[in-house]
C-alpha cells in the first residue's frame, strides 16, 4: 500500500517537471571552523515561487542564505563545499560578487536603515549602477516604496532620515531598498522578528504580490507564516535538510519524515 507521504512526493515530482529551476543546491556543506552548520543539503527552488525554510535555531537556515549570497567571501572562518547554481550558473563562476548580489536582494531580521534619507536609501543601488537621471530615480523611489507598502506613509517626507522611521516602517524601507536592485531572487531572514503583527501582515501581502515578479526564499521561525505564504516548504534540523514538500501537504501531516510533522505540530522547537 502506498503511503500518503509517498503519494505527496510523487505528485511534487510530477509538478516539478514543468517548472524552471531558479536556484539549485547540490551537496552543500557549510562550516564555521570545525563546526558544521549545514551538511550535504540538496534542494531546487523554482522560478516565481515562495520557498519557506523552517526549523529551530541553529538548524543552518541563515547559513544557507549566507552561502547563496557568497558571504563566505567576507568571513574567514566560513567554508562552503558543494555547488550552488543560480540562473544556470555556478555562483563561484561570478567573478564580480557584487554583480551577483545585485541580482539577489536580502532582508535581514532587524531593519538596517542606512544613515541617509529615505530617498537616498532607495536610490543607493541604482546610483551605484550608474543611474543618475533624477526622473528615473524618482520613479524608482515611488515604485519600490509602493511595492513595499510604504509610499503613502512617507511620500511627503522623502528627505527625512530613514533611521527616524518606526521599526515596521524601517523594515519596509529595507524591502524597498532590496527591490531597487530589481532582483531575480529575494531572500528574507525572519523579517518579522522586530515587526508588529499588523505590519507583518502588510509585508506578507506585499510578498504575495511580488511572487509574480521574482523568486522568494522566506526563512521564518513562525511555521504558520510559512503556511500562509510558501508554495513549498523546506524543514532544516540540526544542520540537516530533512525534507522539502508542497506546503499544503506538509501542514496536512503528509510528511516524509516524522520529525517534520512533529515540528510543524509544535512537539518541539
Amino acid at each position: 500500500m502506498v503511503s500518503q507521504a509517498a503519494r505527496a512526493g510523487d505528485s511534487a515530482k510530477k509538478g516539478a517537471a514543468n517548472r524552471k529551476v531558479k536556484l539549485s543546491v547540490r551537496n552543500l556543506t557549510i562550516r564555521y571552523g570545525d563546526v558544521v552548520a549545514l551538511n550535504n543539503a540538496n534542494l531546487d527552488i523554482y522560478e516565481n515561487e515562495v520557498m519557506g525554510v523552517i526549523g529551530p535555531a541553529n538548524s543552518g537556515k541563515t547559513s544557507f542564505l549566507n552561502a547563496i549570497n557568497r558571504m563566505s567571501d567576507m568571513r574567514s572562518n566560513m567554508t562552503v563545499e558543494g555547488e550552488i547554481t543560480f540562473n544556470g550558473v555556478n555562483i563561484r563562476d561570478w567573478r564580480n560578487v557584487y554583480a551577483l548580489r545585485s541580482r539577489i536582494g536580502v532582508v535581514f531580521p532587524l531593519p538596517v536603515g542606512l544613515p541617509m534619507t529615505i530617498y537616498d536609501n532607495v536610490t543607493l543601488s541604482p546610483r551605484l549602477r550608474g543611474i543618475t537621471d533624477k526622473r528615473v530615480l524618482d520613479e524608482t523611489v515611488e515604485r519600490c516604496l509602493t511595492r513595499a507598502a510604504l509610499w503613502d506613509e512617507v511620500k511627503d517626507r522623502l528627505n527625512h532620515l530613514g533611521s527616524m522611521l518606526s521599526g515596521g516602517q524601517q523594515q519596509r524601507l529595507t524591502i524597498a531598498r532590496a527591490l531597487s536592485q530589481d532582483p531575480d531572487l529575494l531572500m528574507l531572514d525572519e523579517f518579522s522578528i522586530a515587526v508588529d503583527p499588523v505590519t507583518t501582515m502588510r509585508i506578507e501581502d506585499v510578498l504575495k504580490e511580488l511572487k509574480s515578479q521574482m523568486t522568494i526564499i522566506l526563512v521564518t521561525n513562525l511555521v504558520q507564516q510559512a503556511n500562509r505564504l510558501a508554495d513549498r516548504t523546506s524543514f532544516f534540523l540540526n544542520g540537516e535538510h530533512v525534507e522539502t514538500g508542497e506546503t499544503e501537504a506538509l501542514f496536512e501531516g503528509r510528511t516524509q519524515d516524522q520529525r517534520t510533522r512533529d515540528y510543524i505540530e509544535g512537539r518541539f522547537g
